[in-house]
């Protein structure tokens, strides 16, 4: 059986990711904070698909941590066929609210893990000739807000670029760039769906997974789910600077941590 990895796979899209590649015949390795969260999932899917599924409670926000994960990703005795780099969070606050040690956590969760993951992962598939990077980035992305949008800039750019350099070699990545999703996140922190955002820009976690995982098996190097978030990245990317940068195009998509 082929093996994935998931990041934040204790709830909302890593979970969903969880399910969706059981259910594909995948062996798993779950990742996130939340030991008890993942064990109760592992029984979860173990029962529902006779896959097998390890469990590695980590921060990734601890380099430590986050380094016995990469050393599972590079595994050349146990490949992983399948990273998902999902796990993140954001910040409630502006920039200059928060203090410093706040935003070097969110980005070394956004960022520095899927840079050091990624790379773990694309050395032992190269090796291979074969296996798939998932990172999970936004929409929030292509926009100008706050720092949350800005990592989520760094890794599509980061995964783009990482595509066309393992282009030929079996190893393929995809950014996957969802918009507003109704997961279990947003009830835990009280946030009700209507002060973030109207119904019709809401993504289905379900239907969000299975048409990214569709976008990964046809090799497609960004992935953007839902037809609203289509027309809104195309709009993002033609119109005028000045214009992505008003405070009040959108507001700040604010997920909470694993």
């Amino acid at each position: 059986m082929p093996t994935a990895l998931v990041t934040g796979a204790s709830a909302g899209i890593g979970k969903t990711f969880a399910h969706q590649l059981a259910a594909r015949g995948h062996d798993l390795v779950v990742v996130a904070r939340d030991k008890s969260r993942l064990e109760a999932l592992r029984a979860e899917l173990e029962a529902q698909h006779g896959i097998r599924v390890d469990v590695l409670p980590a921060d990734l926000a601890d380099r430590t941590q986050l380094g016995t994960v990469a050393d599972r990703v590079g595994d050349r005795q146990r490949p992983v066929d399948l990273l998902v780099n999902n796990a993140g969070f954001g910040l409630r606050k502006s920039f200059i609210r928060n203090t410093v040690e706040e935003e070097e956590q969110m980005l070394d969760v956004l960022v520095r893990a899927v840079l050091v993951l990624s790379h773990a992962a694309a050395l032992a598939m190269k090796e291979r000739g074969a296996g798939n990077i998932v990172n999970v980035s936004s929409v929030a992305g292509f926009m100008s807000s706050g720092t949350y949008s800005a990592a989520k800039s760094w890794v599509t750019v980061f995964s783009e670029s990482l595509a066309v350099e393992l282009a030929d070699t079996g190893v393929k990545v995809t950014a996957l760039a969802p918009g507003f999703t109704r997961t279990e996140f947003h009830d835990r922190a009280g946030i009700k769906a209507r002060q973030a955002a109207p119904d019709f820009m809401w993504l289905d976690a379900d239907k969000l997974v299975s048409d990214g995982l569709a976008d990964v098996d046809r090799g497609k190097i960004l992935s953007i789910p839902g037809v609203q978030y289509k027309i809104a990245a195309g709009l993002l990317r033609v119109v005028p600077r000045s214009i992505v940068r008003k405070p009040k195009l959108v507001r700040r998509h604010r997920p909470n941590k694993d």
